[in-house]
């Protein structure tokens, strides 16, 4: 830690009561493991552990006193590392992990937002229910659904926020809401897709949906340089019944690139799994191939579960397209032998379904995402050659996949109309910008949840 930041944490003022035994500062044995996200080592002066709302009152209340940069945790897989900061303090919900089945006729589940989606998934499968939650257990609910969540049921579930149905928000001054399509509605409609300007969501209601089992296909496929293979895999899951979700990552392989796809199939029996995946070991050559009937939360297993320290350190971007044409599809190969990592994910179904105007997620009518990332030695520079040709093609962005939240950021996920509501409702309901985010000021978050719908990990053969 720098001199800096322990002069700030011998500086802080002794908790209040309520919050007695809920911080960690350094030279407690828990900082090293608390102390930074997935994607960024940091040096907070503190980090503040509240267990129930009220205190997540009482923290906002004593961050805000000391006068320092204020940091909101979920999960801590968010990509611009706003989850944690240097100097400051960090709100970390990871104690505010219940998963409640509150209606099981329904499906109606209250989640709080420190849970990861292992948990989740862990604690629904008795049930026979699930919710549609990105595509590692370690991420946290708050980042996710307070930015989307794209998930390995996304066409036939849709976005994680399109099955929220209540919300429960600690907001800047100290006050608790509770907000839904009759109360609050306009901060309803606001934490659904740009939630980190609005406060602290402390737990959601989410209607979960019965699916006990999944058809999951592993394919490695060799993708042709001119971009068939990609036009051809986005051009099938446009148009393919929604059961069927699909991931795949792009990266070169020698002076070849490979395509490591993972199709999930919303079906109880591999006799309905297997037709809908079949199209796609005709789009390349297929090296690898496999299919099994696997519970659901073999998909976000808790072994995914692990502290975070730094460890995934990349540069990422986005774009949405409605249409990977030709010219797309080479652009996005051109990336790839630029050395970037290609991600792939289905789009359109059920997400499509919602009306742009209905949550601050405004892409419902695209049907891929095409996320891109660098690694050390490589930072943005090389990031932004590589993307160059694909992001003047694409239609829009995706805030969980956004590694430089700036004002060009915010342009691409929340364009027009969408963007001038959610630039008034973060006023309005954080008039201090306590937790302004870095996609209005250019600058580190002061606050945030972390947003993430899953980390780009490099794969290899």
């Amino acid at each position: 830690m720098t001199d800096h930041g322990h002069r700030r944490a011998a500086a802080l003022a002794r908790v209040p009561d309520s919050l007695t035994g809920q911080i960690v500062t350094p030279g407690d044995r828990r900082y090293a493991q608390l102390r930074s996200t997935y994607t960024t080592t940091a040096s907070p002066a503190g980090v503040l552990l509240p267990k129930n709302a009220a205190q997540v009152v009482a923290a906002i209340r004593y961050a805000r006193e000391q006068r320092l940069p204020i940091a909101v945790r979920s999960g801590g897989h968010g990509l611009s590392g706003a989850s944690s900061n240097n100097g400051g303090l960090v709100i970390d919900l990871s104690m505010l992990n219940r998963v409640q089945v509150l209606d099981e006729r329904s499906g109606v589940v209250r989640v709080e937002a420190g849970a990861r989606w292992a948990n989740v998934a862990k604690a629904l499968a008795p049930y026979g229910l699930v919710i549609s939650s990105g595509d590692h257990g370690n991420v946290g609910v708050g980042g996710l659904t307070t930015g989307g969540g794209v998930g390995w049921l996304v066409r036939s579930y849709g976005l994680t926020i399109d099955r929220v149905r209540a919300v429960e928000v600690a907001l800047a001054d100290g006050t608790l809401l509770r907000a839904d399509a009759e109360h609050e509605p306009e901060l309803f409609w606001l934490v659904r897709g740009a939630g980190p300007g609005a406060g602290i969501v402390v737990a959601f209601e989410i209607e979960a949906t019965e699916q006990r089992n999944v058809g999951v296909a592993q394919l490695v496929i060799e993708a042709h340089p001119d971009g068939r293979t990609v036009r051809e895999w986005a051009n099938y899951l446009s148009q393919a019944p929604r059961e069927l979700s699909a991931a795949a990552v792009l990266f070169a392989e020698g002076r070849s690139a490979l395509m490591s796809v993972t199709a999930v199939v919303a079906a109880e029996s591999l006799r309905r799994a297997r037709p809908l995946v079949e199209p796609l070991l005709a789009i390349g050559k297929v090296l690898e191939h496999r299919a099994d009937l696997l519970p659901y939360p073999t998909l976000v297993p808790t072994a995914h579960l692990h502290p975070n320290v730094g460890q995934q350190r990349g540069t990422t971007t986005n774009g949405l397209f409605t249409e990977l044409g030709e010219a797309g599809a080479r652009a996005v190969m051109r990336a790839v032998t630029g050395r970037a990592v290609i991600q792939l994910r289905s789009m359109g179904g059920a997400v499509n379904d919602i009306a742009p105007e209905a949550t601050a997620y405004p892409h419902r009518h695209q049907h891929t995402l095409v996320i891109a990332s660098t690694f050390p030695p490589q930072g943005g520079a090389a990031l932004d050659a590589a993307w160059r040709g694909a992001a003047g093609r694409a239609d829009g962005a995706y805030v969980n996949f956004e590694s430089r939240p700036d004002p060009a950021a915010f342009a691409r996920i929340y364009p027009g109309e969408a963007g001038a509501r959610v630039r008034r409702l973060w006023r309005r309901y954080d008039p201090d910008g306590v937790f302004r985010p870095a996609l209005l000021t250019g600058q580190p978050a002061r606050s945030g949840q972390p947003t993430r719908s899953g980390q780009p990990h490099r794969r290899r053969r």
